[in-house]
């Protein structure tokens, strides 16, 4: 399970929606639907939250808006509990570092145009969920 901490923009068109894929996974996870993936270590920052769903449900609708600003049509009521406004989740600007690598490493193999177009960049933007603040890549990305 990859639930980007990156911005969706950088994504290329199948990453934003193996991203969809997997959040509606995750969601699926944290309302108690499935028997797998309930330890997956990506899910704790969604775990520790008041009310999971409702920000899984914030993190799929920012998702959902890149979707519409690509012009593609993602399912809003796949969405449990939407939500349009919660607090941020502190993410490490050392693990933001690490998934644009990981991303630009993907997009290397699919898609040379978005890669190409993503190395002048110089301030990586994190998902709307999350702020980030200086730190080391976080323990649960191994």
């Amino acid at each position: 399970m990859r639930l980007w901490s990156i911005h969706p923009k950088y994504l290329d068109s199948k990453g934003l929606i193996a991203l969809w894929r997997e959040a509606l996974l995750a969601q699926k996870v944290l309302s108690g639907k499935t028997k797998g993936y309930r330890n997956h270590p990506q899910l704790e920052r969604f775990k520790s939250r008041k009310d999971p769903l409702k920000t899984i449900g914030f993190y799929l609708g920012e998702i959902r808006k890149e979707s519409k600003n690509r012009g593609y049509n993602f399912d809003s009521k796949k969405v449990l509990k939407p939500c349009f406004h919660t607090n941020k989740i502190n993410i490490t600007s050392g693990q933001i570092e690490f998934e644009f690598r990981h991303l630009q490493k993907k997009l290397r193999q699919r898609d040379l145009i978005q890669h190409k177009s993503l190395l002048k960049l110089k301030k990586i933007k994190a998902h709307s969920l999350f702020k980030i603040v200086v730190g080391k890549k976080a323990d649960w990305e191994r």
